[in-house]
């Protein structure tokens, strides 16, 4: 790839030691633009990649149900938990020096996943693994922010936003493809493996196209946001995520108890840090702005539909059709082109039709829904994964309609000097709607599974996800009608 400049305010030259801040905007180059897009997709990637791998695991590892949950929360517990303190920290001693130590950590716990002798050991690498992601990818879009302006910017948001969703689901078919494989007799371990030299190639490439950025005025790390915030994502996440597979034991209820006192702690403490002139983890005032505010409630339920529509897939293709790992995973390649094409052609869509994109890919969505519904209820159990290509492709371009729109939205008015919480504020929204997903509409579809069958359990699944969908499309209504 040539390398291009993406346009700037203007250039600047390389922070000194008597002088670490520069006032001037760096340039993003083209390649250090598809740099940082890489360091994006892997812990995007990863979220999602063990979904297809879980059997062989269990097989290998005799995990069990509850740790198996454990692998996949394990992660996202630990990457939702961390994100908006990645971004503070990233504004603090710099993004580009994050980015490189999220990408070294990142790369060397997918080593140790890689290498597990147990399914203890195994769910300790995630966790660590999750925490790693959370310093990485906080830092893509602080430096999107700080280094691009206007159309370019656009077009370095909608990328980033198409890389989110094709990574996603990119996730389940390269993990179906490498289970598959089984390269030199690695099976499972490969999905873990697979990072290593991409994060080395990405680590070499951000130290030569990356350029350091930093927030004017970085502020101190809010020690008692950062914690309380840990408590209410923990209280939330960990019982949801494990807490069926344990047969919802004591903990589980009294966790969910303290969460909303832990929620309620966490924006007093918050609110109080503002009013007192001190800077908060998650300032009350950047919530307060509409694209924020309302960008935000339309990401929470749209990633709760998403990250459940890839699990409860994953697990039906598998158990319910007999899909091998990698026809798991094929099934869902319509979704990913559509969705990158669609996310491609969204800066000439919003700029002409503003939040009606978001609004028509909504309803388009719901329509891949229904499909796919339609399909699984007249066809099961001898559906194709040619069969499925319709409504894959289908649901693929809504949810890339309105992904990339509305994450342009929520930092279309964020201060450059709020870049790095502005990402992890956002992102966090994001993977905890994932992982809440895999909780809700996972936990459904699993605890229907006795009682109705694969197929029935599919289908309330589906139906639940697109009753979402249509209370996103009411959401919509309150973005604003266009779009920076």
């Amino acid at each position: 790839m040539s390398d291009t400049r993406v346009r700037t305010t203007a250039p600047a030259a390389p922070p000194t030691a008597a002088s670490p801040r520069s006032t001037a905007t760096p340039l993003l180059t083209a390649t250090g633009l598809l740099t940082v897009l890489l360091g994006a997709a892997l812990p995007m990637i990863d979220f999602f990649i063990v979904n297809v791998a879980l059997p062989t695991i269990d097989h290998d590892l005799r995990a069990g149900p509850a740790l198996l949950e454990m692998v996949v929360a394990g992660y996202g517990v630990a990457y939702a938990m961390l994100l908006v303190l990645g971004g503070r920290l990233g504004d603090m001693i710099g993004r580009r020096r994050l980015f490189l130590w999220g990408l070294a950590a990142f790369g060397l716990t997918s080593l140790a996943c890689g290498v597990a002798p147990d399914a203890w050991t195994l769910v300790a690498a995630r966790v660590t693994q999750g925490a790693a992601s959370a310093l990485l990818l906080p830092q893509v879009l602080a430096t999107i922010q700080a280094t691009t302006t206007g159309k370019h910017r656009a077009k370095a948001m909608s990328l980033y936003s198409g890389t989110a969703g094709v990574a996603s689901a990119v996730g389940q078919v390269l993990g179906g493809l490498l289970v598959a494989a089984d390269l030199a007799g690695t099976g499972w371990r490969a999905v873990f493996l697979v990072n290593v030299p991409i994060a080395a190639v990405a680590w070499l490439l951000a130290v030569r196209t990356v350029p350091e950025t930093r927030s004017p005025h970085p502020s101190r790390v809010d020690g008692p946001g950062t914690a309380l915030l840990a408590l209410a994502l923990i209280t939330l996440l960990l019982p949801l995520t494990e807490g069926r597979a344990a047969g919802w034991p004591l903990w589980s209820w009294i966790l969910l108890a303290v969460f909303p006192f832990a929620a309620t702690a966490f924006l007093l403490v918050e609110r109080r840090a503002e009013r007192v002139g001190r800077t908060p983890l998650v300032p009350p005032s950047l919530l307060r702005i509409p694209s924020v505010h309302s960008g935000l409630s339309m990401i929470v339920p749209f990633s709760i539909g998403f990250g459940g529509f890839m699990f409860v897939v994953a697990v039906a293709l598998q158990t319910g059709l007999h899909y091998g790992p990698f026809a798991a995973g094929l099934s869902l390649a319509p979704l990913c082109l559509t969705f990158f094409l669609a996310s491609l052609a969204g800066p000439r869509l919003v700029q002409r039709f503003g939040r009606r994109v978001v609004i028509a890919g909504s309803l388009i969505q719901g329509t891949g829904l229904l499909v796919l519904a339609l399909t699984v209820y007249a066809g099961w159990p001898g559906i194709s994964v040619a069969g499925l290509a319709p409504s894959m492709a289908i649901l693929g371009a809504g949810q890339g309609m309105v992904l990339p729109t509305v994450v342009r939205i929520v930092l279309s008015e964020l201060p450059v000097a709020q870049a790095g919480v502005g990402g992890g504020v956002m992102t966090t929204s994001q993977q905890s709607g994932l992982a809440l997903g895999v909780a809700t509409l996972g936990t459904l579809f699993l605890a229907l599974l006795p009682s109705v069958g694969i197929r029935d359990a599919l289908l309330a699944a589906l139906l639940t996800q697109l009753a979402i969908v249509l209370g996103t499309t009411v959401l919509a209504l309150r973005l604003p009608r266009t779009v920076r």
